[in-house]
């Protein structure tokens, strides 16, 4: 007796898509929790390491990175769900939302971080 895959949302939909599909959306997903990872981590080390950079800004900065890196993981993990469950049905993929978010949110630390280096 096979015991029911988690979540059933997802692996109650449809049919069992070619294996290669599912690694690679797997795999896209462990790239977003290593990402999660990198802004906690930046977050972390801005803080932690001050580099000379104007408090305020730092602190800015710092706050920015972790609050993304808290919601990169879980948003990567809902991601996953909907093209697996998109496979499944063998619908056309969804679009990607939050890539271009991350993108901005990089972006606008890296402009904090500069203002905080002139401004210090």
């Amino acid at each position: 007796m096979t015991r029911p895959r988690f979540p059933q949302f997802v692996y109650g939909a449809g049919q069992e898509p070619d294996a290669r599909f599912s690694m690679a959306n797997e795999r896209t997903y462990l790239a977003w929790i290593r990402t999660s990872l990198a802004l906690l981590a930046g977050g972390i080390a801005l803080e932690v390491l001050g580099l000379g950079i104007h408090d305020g800004f730092r602190i800015a900065a710092s706050l920015i990175l972790l609050t993304a890196g808290t919601v990169a993981a879980p948003l990567g993990w809902w991601s996953w769900a909907r093209y697996e469950k998109a496979l499944r049905q063998g619908q056309p993929l969804p679009s990607t939302f939050f890539a271009l978010p991350v993108a901005a949110v990089v972006g606008l630390v890296g402009v904090l971080v500069l203002l905080g280096f002139l401004l210090a």
